[in-house]
């Protein structure tokens, strides 16, 4: 039947259409109460450009056949939502509960409380970062570190940049810029973001000479491939995977004997190098910087931001001579360290002078070695309050479960850790929207899939009130 054929009686029912009249105007919105409140909280600027965006937004609703026209005030509360949305950074705290200790993509080392004192002192007053307070003169801002990573690491003299892989580059580019690079074919690795050590030689202006397999070199490979044009041997200690098998490879002692018989340095990469016996502590044991220095490397590169559980940073220790020629190198200026990482710096390597206490002031450290026992504690202790918070929908239980270190350290190695296994009884459908509903909480909850369920590793998890709390702002019925 045709709409002519409606009568009269059914025409005057209908509602009328909202129209583009009964929108309130900016300065009408502006005038509200909680415009106010958006003025003096985003600026006024900020909330007129707000206002104008959800008025834009209700006039293509009208024109859409919208049955009402919002009010003054609605018109306010969805500015307001607008705001808070934009100024909600990604960049803020969450629960790393994925099991990776050292996540790259989460940040990697926490600070330890000295270290974050630190740096907001360094942030909130002018410091003598490049200058002599004893001679009233220019000075160099590596002074506030060289003693103590001598003292740590046993070396002659020590310089740091921004990251390891910096390290690497500029120790390359001062050494063996338009000259030859040896190194063994099995340690020319990958690490995560694309870092290639053969392409960052070729970037640092190194020839690569690779040498041996990739499961066994030996010493006559590096003897046989020295030539005039040799600038450095390098050797990149495996951090992030291991050959296992019919295996061969050249001590850093023997090699630092070839080097030194042909008159060239030896570089000695650890990567997520670690400046104590892990062993100590119960963790697999893993070559320290002091021993890569004592076996005789001329260079020794390193991380701050791994094992030694600090912030980002390259270090680079060794040979005086060598090192007054890395700090000479241009290259050095454009990957230098600010003033507030290296007074975090500073204050995470003072933690390192009283080993017996490390575990109790290190994040990192701290979680490595958190007891089983604990964790699993902690996992019955929440398995109620988490199956409340996700619904009926889903099953929750406490696990068995693996922690690895993380960003390249200890590859083989897992800890055994406790958490939360969750699955859902309607679908991976139901199960994927869990996930996503508790990475978009205000202090967002990662964990890991695995065999069909969410996995919540508690290794991580020290601040248990605010995780419950987070908690709160789930929707149980939407998750169904």
């Amino acid at each position: 039947m045709s709409d002519q054929s409606a009568s009269p009686a059914a025409a005057l029912e209908a509602p009328n259409p909202a129209r583009l009249r009964d929108l309130a105007s900016v300065s009408a919105v502006l005038k509200t109460p909680l415009a106010t409140t958006l003025a003096d909280r985003f600026g006024r600027q900020a909330a007129t450009y707000a206002i104008r965006a959800v008025l834009d937004e209700a006039r293509q609703a009208i024109a859409g056949g919208a049955p009402s026209a919002p009010t003054t005030e609605d018109l306010a509360i969805a500015a307001l939502a607008r705001l808070e949305a934009q100024s909600r950074s990604e960049l803020r705290p969450l629960f790393n509960l994925t099991g990776t200790v050292l996540h790259t993509n989460l940040g990697r080392a926490l600070l330890a409380e000295a270290a974050i004192e630190a740096a907001i002192a360094a942030m909130r007053d002018p410091m003598a970062l490049e200058y002599d307070l004893r001679s009233g003169r220019r000075g160099e801002r590596d002074d506030h570190v060289r003693g103590l990573l001598c003292d740590l690491t046993g070396a002659e003299d020590a310089t740091l940049v921004n990251n390891n892989a910096g390290a690497v580059l500029l120790a390359l580019n001062t050494l063996a810029d338009g000259r030859e690079a040896i190194v063994s074919r099995g340690e020319l690795i990958e690490i995560g973001g694309a870092f290639r050590m053969p392409d960052i030689m070729q970037r640092a202006g190194a020839r690569l000479v690779e040498i041996g397999t990739t499961n066994r070199t030996h010493a006559k490979d590096y003897r046989a491939a020295v030539t005039p044009e040799t600038g450095v041997i390098l050797k990149v200690h495996t951090s992030n995977y291991r050959i296992q098998g019919f295996t061969a490879e050249v001590g850093a002692e023997e090699l630092a004997a070839i080097a030194g018989s042909v008159g060239v340095p030896l570089m000695h990469d650890l990567g997520s190098g670690t400046l104590v016996d892990l062993a100590r502590y119960g963790l697999q044991r893993e070559p320290t910087v002091r021993e890569a220095v004592a076996e005789g490397a001329g260079i020794v590169t390193f991380s701050g931001d791994k094992l030694l559980g600090g912030p980002q940073a390259g270090f680079i220790v060794g040979d005086k001579a060598l090192i007054s020629a890395i700090n000479a190198n241009p290259m050095k200026r454009a990957l230098r360290i600010d003033k507030v990482r290296l007074a975090a710096i500073a204050a995470t390597l003072e933690l390192y002078g009283d080993p017996d206490r490390l575990a109790e002031r290190l994040p990192t450290l701290r979680l490595l070695v958190r007891p089983y026992a604990e964790i699993a504690t902690q996992a019955a202790r929440l398995a109620p309050v988490v199956a409340r918070a996700v619904g009926v929908v889903f099953s929750v239980a406490p696990c068995e479960c693996h922690s690895q270190i993380g960003s390249g350290a200890l590859p083989l190695d897992t800890l055994a850790s406790g958490g939360l296994v969750i699955r859902s009884r309607r679908g991976t459908r139901a199960l994927e929207r869990l996930a996503a509903a508790l990475r978009a909480l205000d202090r967002p909850v990662i964990g890991r899939m695995e065999n069909g369920g969410l996995i919540l590793d508690l290794r991580c998890l020290t601040d248990e009130a605010a995780f419950v709390a987070s908690l709160c702002g789930l929707d149980s019925h939407a998750l169904g």
